[in-house]
């Protein structure tokens, strides 16, 4: 695979199936051996991990969006810098619902092997996504 049809498969993972909570979608773009290096405590390894937290998001937040605003793809590697936003509607890690709005900044990157993600590191503005949710 070339760094295009990567870029093409990271994109697609978060700007239409995390939004539709696709597993089947999912399954055909994640390995089963998936390791997120960013994974909530708890989580279980592979793709099950990977899908539990998408299943957690959505029950969460309704409304969501990732807006990608700059991708770099090399190789077996690409880094995107996206903004998450949606609205607050269900638990998220033990806060009730707020029906707050919030919008806040990621940075992602996934390797890639034989057009399945394999491997996933990330850093998000989780401060800034708690104090939109309580304050």
């Amino acid at each position: 695979m070339t760094g295009t049809d990567n870029e093409a498969i990271a994109r697609k993972v978060l700007e239409e199936i995390f939004p539709a909570n696709d597993e089947a979608a999912l399954r055909e773009v994640v390995s089963d051996q998936f390791v997120n290096h960013e994974a909530p405590p708890g989580t279980p390894p592979g793709l099950g991990g990977i899908t539990m937290f998408m299943r957690l998001l959505n029950e969460a937040f309704s409304d969501q969006r990732w807006e990608i605003h700059d991708v770099v793809a090399d190789g077996d590697m690409v880094a995107l810098r996206c903004t998450h936003s949606g609205r607050h509607t269900g638990t998220f890690f033990g806060l009730p619902a707020t029906g707050r709005p919030f919008s806040y900044n990621q940075m992602h990157m996934i390797r890639l092997d034989d057009g399945k993600g394999v491997e996933h590191w990330a850093v998000r503005d989780d401060a800034s996504l708690m104090r939109q949710l309580t304050t």
